[in-house]
């Protein structure tokens, strides 16, 4: 090469070099911070194309072919036999094709279909990228539950929560980096938000649970009338030194570190914990969208104000359930009641959701994600209810870094089988840690002599639904 190209190339990539040793400084600051305290915001593999997600999920699970996939043949061979082979294995007996009760009307300039479940769901399905091929591998509940939260049905594995978390740290070190609003105790409890053996930090922070009324969901324990903050402090500061102590002698300590660590996270939330969860500072008109004043949506609609206020303040991943102690979306039988009645709870807070995100400039860095653990079958049980149904169903997500105005994918004729750009539950994880800038061949953690990921050995990226 002549030595005048030489020079040439390094005068004018002189500002790269620069470039390049300031971004190795500040990774070793962002490492160096990490390894004081965890929570601290680590760069992703990539760009991200969003910063947050909000999940809003939907225990017991919807039916797509009653909801967001239309199905015109289901209607017209209504009561007829289903002309091709169900599933080899099946949660329990099903007979017949049974048409969905709800009218379905295409919306906004997409033109896409909704049922007239979600008239004002309706309304935002411009923004919405909905995801009409995802499958999963177990047909019960449980095991569904879990292969949505952890990817694996069958062995305990750190949520979802949990490896985001793990992989990008939190945005407020005042904040856990994931919380889980009002969960469900049942089909895997703990385990849907836990951290397995991902360090302990990871793990979601319930406020609540599905039996508490939202209004009177809480942290526990995050006021105290026994001591002052000054005198907390104290004590604290003592605790951490005996630990350090400690620490010097026995060596490193996973569990000590976490536990110092989780110790000094629930001190700083005693100060921003209760100011989040106060929504006297919200506009009386922002009350009224999300539907907090009227008795059928009240308590949804103050799970999603709640992770509106979360997300906003920098907590990475915030998980909103819609359950009860009654049968959530799983209507074995009296389908036409059963999903009206589940179906008015949250439609109004979840169009508010999109709007209030979207007029705050949130939508565009913030990824929201509706679905159940499975849908229903197109076939009836009971006389007028649906079965659970892994084979195919419809999941949605809006805003950051995803089509919209868009539907991804298909299922047959009659909305049984996902048929047409497959989504496998682990291609969903893949997926949604690629919008957030993370390979999900690259985030892993080793454990018991192996390296494990969230997507486990499976996992694709979606790439047709990223904008």
């Amino acid at each position: 090469m002549p030595l005048f190209f030489r020079r040439s190339i390094l005068k004018q990539s002189a500002v790269g070099f620069g470039y390049l040793a300031a971004m190795a400084m500040l990774q070793d600051e962002r490492a160096a911070a990490a390894a004081i305290d965890p929570l601290t915001p680590k760069y992703p593999h990539f760009p991200a194309r969003a910063k947050r997600v909000i999940f809003l999920f939907m225990k017991g699970g919807p039916s797509q072919v009653d909801t967001f996939d239309y199905k015109p043949e289901l209607q017209t061979r209504d009561g007829q036999e289903l002309p091709f082979d169900k599933p080899r294995v099946q949660f329990a007996a099903t007979g017949k094709l049974l048409k969905s009760p709800w009218q379905f009307r295409q919306h906004g300039e997409s033109g896409l279909w909704v049922s007239e479940l979600f008239p004002n769901v309706a309304k935002h399905v411009d923004d919405l990228c909905i995801l009409s091929s995802v499958h999963g591998t177990n047909a019960a509940h449980g095991g569904a539950l879990l292969k949505l939260h952890t990817g694996s049905d069958n062995f305990v594995r750190p949520s979802m929560g949990a490896w985001i978390s793990y992989g990008l740290g939190t945005e407020n070190r005042s904040l856990p980096a994931f919380v889980t609003i009002c969960p469900t105790l049942a089909h895997g409890g703990v385990k849907n938000w836990g951290s397995a053996f991902l360090p302990a930090w990871t793990q979601g922070t319930p406020i609540g649970n599905a039996s508490v009324p939202a209004e009177q969901a809480r942290v526990k324990f995050i006021t105290t009338d026994r001591l002052t903050r000054d005198e907390q402090r104290r004590r604290l500061d003592l605790l951490a030194e005996i630990n350090r102590q400690d620490l010097e002698q026995t060596g490193p300590n996973a569990a000590l570190e976490a536990r110092i660590s989780s110790f000094e996270l629930a001190f700083r939330m005693q100060g921003e914990m209760p100011r989040i969860q106060d929504l006297s500072d919200e506009s009386k008109s922002t009350i009224e969208m999300y539907g907090i004043n009227d008795k059928v949506t009240s308590d949804f609609g103050r799970q999603c104000l709640m992770a509106r206020r979360f997300s906003e303040r920098g907590v990475r991943f915030v998980q909103v359930t819609h359950s009860d102690d009654k049968v959530q979306w799983d209507q074995h039988g009296n389908l036409k009641a059963g999903h009206a009645e589940k179906a008015s709870e949250v439609d109004r807070p979840i169009a508010a959701l999109l709007t209030d995100l979207k007029a705050r400039g949130l939508l565009d860095d913030t990824l929201v994600l509706w679905g159940g653990e499975f849908g229903r079958t197109p076939v009836a049980q009971g006389g007028d209810g649906r079965d659970h149904n892994p084979e195919g169903f419809t999941m949605w997500m809006a805003g950051a870094g995803v089509k919209r105005g868009f539907k991804y994918g298909a299922t047959d004729e009659f909305g049984y089988y996902a048929i047409e750009n497959k989504m496998h539950v682990n291609d969903l994880h893949a997926t949604l840690l690629h919008l957030l800038g993370m390979d999900h061949l690259r985030l892993t953690y080793r454990y018991a002599g192996r390296d494990f990921r969230l997507t486990d050995v499976a996992g694709h990226v979606a790439h047709g639904v990223l904008a």
